[in-house]
């Protein structure tokens, strides 16, 4: 069955599980809810709205595609579960933390990064994917975080006014 290493390429896919994705999206809300801040509460909200689009349309076009996977002539392939749930949760979870990060904003994506495409690469490797099915959730999921990220600064409310007059002019 599939290629590599089993027990790496094995924890490599697992990545993309529920039971180990949502738990990091779920510390990185609460966190940036701790954290609080201006648009917090709406960038949280966002993640997870956009990580309960996942199973809402990965398994409607799972069934509507049905493509059989790479071991097996069962269908229900394509688009991969565990890449999106990987690629939104990691990803998501890394935008918040960088919204909240003073120095070396670049480690929460690129450890996002990293994890994605180790999950895509264990899920290909062990043949429970085909490279395509991971390609396609990834395309998928960038619609979702771009939305999930671009939506709550788009319709944030704008800082209050100062109550304080202003300086008078010179």
């Amino acid at each position: 069955m599939g290629h590599g290493p089993a027990p790496l390429t094995e924890f490599l896919a697992d990545l993309g599980n529920t039971a180990v994705a949502l738990p990091v999206l779920a510390a990185a809300v609460v966190w940036a809810l701790w954290r609080g801040g201006r648009g917090a509460l709406a960038r949280a909200t966002a993640a997870v709205l956009a990580m309960a689009a996942v199973p809402v349309l990965v398994v409607p076009l799972k069934s509507w595609i049905a493509r059989p996977g790479p071991l097996t002539q069962d269908t229900g392939y394509y688009p991969s579960g565990h890449t999106a749930t990987a690629a939104v949760a990691y990803c998501g979870a890394a935008l918040l933390l960088r919204a909240h990060a003073r120095r070396h904003r670049w480690w929460p994506p690129a450890l996002a990064l990293v994890l994605t495409l180790a999950t895509g690469a264990g899920l290909v490797l062990r043949g429970y994917h085909w490279p395509l099915d991971v390609l396609g959730s990834w395309c998928l999921c960038l619609v979702l975080l771009l939305l999930g990220h671009r939506l709550p600064a788009r319709y944030a409310r704008p800082p209050r006014a100062s109550r304080t007059p202003a300086a008078p002019d010179r």
